[in-house]
């Protein structure tokens, strides 16, 4: 789980507005502050969920939604191959915002594992 807080975000990008590139992929970008910032949290709670930053690229981690409005990520390059170097089967996304917060909750699923 990882949660943002929005205005903090939005200094942050209006200070250093390469970070929308070095943090997002191309199709990202244009979306609002809120969405940004949710989107942020995923991936960093992804990152948590797996255990460490080694192998991961911002921008290789973009969070799509289906025709239904459901989360999901889009994996490439070495973070796709960081995720199923370490055996994860599945990933589950939730996104939220309120007020001044963005949050995301993930799930790596992996093999079952007997004791």
């Amino acid at each position: 789980m990882d949660i943002v807080d929005v205005p903090r975000f939005r200094r942050s990008l209006e200070r250093t507005p390469a970070l929308v590139e070095r943090l997002f992929a191309p199709s990202e970008r244009g979306l609002t502050v809120r969405s940004l910032a949710a989107r942020f949290a995923a991936k960093e709670a992804l990152v948590k969920a797996v255990g460490g930053p080694t192998g991961f690229r911002w921008h290789d981690i973009e969070i799509v939604t289906d025709e239904h409005g459901r989360p999901s990520f889009s994996l490439a390059g070495t973070s796709a191959a960081r995720v199923i170097s370490d055996g994860v089967a599945a990933l589950h996304l939730s996104l939220s915002h309120d007020g001044d917060s963005a949050c995301a909750f993930v799930v790596a699923e992996g093999p079952e594992r007997t004791p």
